[in-house]
């Protein structure tokens, strides 16, 4: 039996068979089929049908279209359905199942079992469906609120189904929900994304009026994110804190092979490794979540799911349960599973392309070129509002992703860099540097669009140009991909963010028609003005190149490249109007948000940093003092048996002994860079956080790694890169 935790690690993880699981099975006792259990824990319209009649479904339906608030008679009958449906499947407790601004999701579970002095019901209302009071005190609210104001409202967002969550000894009905305070502040991030996609469908409508069509009632945000993840072997974890705590690996020396030789990407993916896809799918189908592509990523142990689209606010709560089934079934596989963006150095990190697009009530995606020039007119404008959007609040944009983890990844050539640009590919590139040019401008606007060869833009639209992979901000046929979204962010905050910049960029261009007087000649005016201002935002080459970092320089583009900087965007005046503007966020939960983030920044960076101290001191010291005294007991068995030692003993000896001063001043430098930065204001201390702290680990990482390199196997006890990440 192996005496070194680490080769235990190593045997348990390398013993380890596949996991099964029951599938679901029907009367006859077939299995059955996914397309006949999906959805299946999920209250959703059809499961309405089938515990309530016609009249109350298509009243909950038309409240819904209209945006009216729900009566008590129908809210009783929606809790009284539910309760019988919840039931028959066991469940024992519901929960208001919302989105703090900790980047989770948060639930306090209620019993639907009610006592009175004679006897026991189960008992849900109407009330108890629409709202619920969780102890808001305890949550981070930006400076919005103080300690003992403690009243906060959870209430339910009816737009978003309720789902059965499955535990080993019980069900629980969640109620997705938005959070607010006593006051009426949103205390969460779903409550602002969906004040963002009031403003869209409100300047979208405004949009296509102008354009002359009338029977479009609804337009609605659409995202389909894709999620990326690691993997690695719970007897690893165990032994490796930096992993179960911080999410990453704060230190490991390099594996020999690495992603050396991009054999990884979409390879076969290993036993161990697809039985849990297959029961995560399994898992996300009886939700209702419609779970389509998996493969291999880029890194060993790397893997990545992908959702259809859905309207926005569901899309984000699609991808919360996307992250949570992902941890709670690698948990059964005996695995755990990291979304930080960035859990071995050297390697490339996880992010969540976010794909983002705008569909109407009539079943059309407006940024879908259109069949006929006067489709086209339309698709060249939701574009060129889109660009220009992004164009004025391209900061706003980076600072929506901006996160400690994400500073990894962010222009490591493996994500897009820092500097938020838009990609369009060629043929659209060409279009709209000639409408710039003046070229499609005159007194016939569909004319100047056929001449231009948008009207063949549906043939060749998907495939007409390289994907630029580079790119954050990239077209890709029907809709635009963000792709510097990081894998462990809550969707809702970057998918309000996208709403609102391209909210105000539909009614800039609005403006513009509404002021040249309407009319396609109006249109295509504004459509000129808007792709003339926002040229700068629209490049085609390589982000990744250090020539993009100078252009974009000169272009005036944005460059913050630490999370610091990013988030100090949101308190400029320009970013408080454009969410104020819009009825997003108003100044003091813009504010708020600010105030989160960067303590969660600065609290990330301190105990990162107390994790890798207890680290060096309780492993990594330890096994080089180890390993020194063996080389010093050699030294001396030789001089014993030889009466002198060879020089290259007592050099390598010497030598490795200057590695441990290197560690051990490495060390004290990094509490000498924290003791610094102590007693600042928050966002100066996160912006010297950055600049000394980060550095700082950074140095002591790679003094950690000298040693690793040539400590012997008998004394490393730490699991190194080379055996997580090849073990699946």
């Amino acid at each position: 039996m192996p005496t070194n935790p680490r080769h235990l690690a190593i045997r348990t993880a390398s013993e380890r068979i596949p996991r099964t699981f029951e599938p679901l099975v029907g009367p006859d006792g077939t299995v059955l089929d996914a397309k006949d259990f999906f959805a299946c824990n999920t209250f959703s319209v059809d499961q309405m049908h089938e515990h309530m009649p016609a009249d109350v479904v298509r009243q909950f339906t038309d409240t819904l279209d209209s945006g009216d608030t729900l009566s008590t008679a129908l809210a009783n009958r929606i809790a009284s359905a539910v309760l019988d449906w919840a039931t028959q499947r066991g469940v024992t407790h519901f929960c208001h199942w919302f989105q703090p601004m900790t980047g989770s999701t948060a639930e306090k579970h209620d019993a639907f079992l009610s006592f009175d002095e004679e006897r026991s019901i189960n008992k849900f209302t109407g009330s108890q469906l629409i709202q619920s009071e969780p102890d808001a005190s305890s949550f981070p609210s930006g400076g919005m609120r103080t300690t003992f104001e403690a009243r906060g409202y959870t209430a339910w967002d009816p737009s978003s189904p309720m789902f059965i969550m499955e535990g080993l000894n019980g069900s629980t009905l969640c109620i997705p929900s938005v959070f607010i305070s006593y006051h009426g502040d949103a205390l969460d991030k779903k409550a602002p994304l969906l004040r963002s996609m009031a403003s869209i469908n409100t300047q979208a409508i405004r949009l296509l009026q102008l354009l002359g069509e009338e029977g479009v009632t609804k337009v609605s945000a659409t995202a389909g994110p894709e999620q990326e993840y690691f993997l690695v072997d719970k007897a690893y974890a165990a032994m490796r804190p930096d992993l179960t705590i911080a999410g990453r690996t704060l230190i490991g020396a390099a594996a020999p092979k690495g992603q050396a030789l991009d054999d990884h990407y979409f390879g076969s993916i290993p036993r161990r490794v697809q039985a849990f896809m297959h029961e995560v799918e399994h898992e996300l189908y009886k939700l209702g979540v419609p779970a389509q592509t998996r493969h291999n990523e880029v890194a060993p142990s790397q893997f990545e799911i992908a959702i259809l689209y859905k309207e926005a606010n569901l899309a984000a709560d699609q991808n919360q349960l996307v992250m949570e089934i992902i941890s709670k079934v690698a948990e059964r596989h005996d695995f755990l599973a990291s979304m930080h963006e960035k859990p071995y150095a050297g390697l490339n990190g996880s992010g969540k392309h976010l794909n983002w697009s705008l569909a109407d009530n009539l079943g059309r995606n407006l940024l879908n070129p259109g069949d006929s020039p006067e489709n086209d007119l339309s698709f060249m404008a939701f574009l060129s509002a889109t660009v220009l959007g992004v164009y004025r609040h391209g900061a706003v944009l980076r600072a929506s992703i901006a996160s400690h983890g994400n500073d990894f990844r962010l222009g490591a050539n493996e994500a897009p860099p820092a500097i938020i640009s838009v990609f369009l590919g060629n043929t659209l590139t060409r279009i709209c540097d000639s409408i710039v040019a003046g070229q499609a401008v005159g007194e016939n606007p569909e004319a100047s669009l056929i001449e231009l060869g948008v009207s063949h833009l549906p043939d060749v639209a998907r495939d007409n140009t390289d994907r630029n992979r580079t790119s954050p901000f990239a077209f890709t046929g029907n809709k635009f991909e963000f792709r510097a979204v990081g894998s462990n962010q809550t969707i809702s905050f970057p998918l309000m963010v996208v709403n609102t910049v391209v909210a105000d960029g539909i009614a800039v261009l609005c403006d513009m028609i509404e002021k040249n007087g309407g009319g396609k000649a109006a249109v295509m005016k504004a459509i000129t003005d808007a792709l003339t201002e926002s040229t700068p935002v629209r490049f085609e080459g390589n982000n990744y190149a250090e020539a993009w970092v100078a252009e974009a320089k000169k272009r005036g583009l944005p460059n913050l490249r630490k999370a610091p900087e990013a988030l100090a965007v949101l308190m400029e005046d320009s970013s408080v109007k454009l969410f104020s503007d819009h009825n997003v966020l108003t100044p003091a939960e813009l504010a708020s948000r600010f105030h989160v983030q960067v303590e969660q920044y600065t609290s990330t960076m301190e105990y990162e940093a107390e994790i890798m101290r207890n680290l060096i001191d309780q492993s990594v010291l330890p096994a080089a003092i180890a390993e020194r005294s063996a080389m010093a007991a050699d030294v001396t068995h030789v001089v014993s048996a030889l009466g002198s030692a060879g020089a290259e003993d007592i050099a390598a000896l010497k030598t490795f002994g200057g590695l441990i001063d290197t560690l051990r001043a490495t060390r004290a430098g990094l509490d000498t860079a924290i003791e610094k930065t102590r007693g600042t204001d928050n966002l100066e201390q996160a912006k010297a956080m950055a600049a000394t702290v980060g550095p700082a680990m950074e140095a002591l990482r790679e003094a950690s790694h000298a040693l690793e390199a040539r400590i012997s196997d008998a004394n490393w006890t730490l699991p190194r890169y080379s055996e997580m990440l090849f073990q699946n």
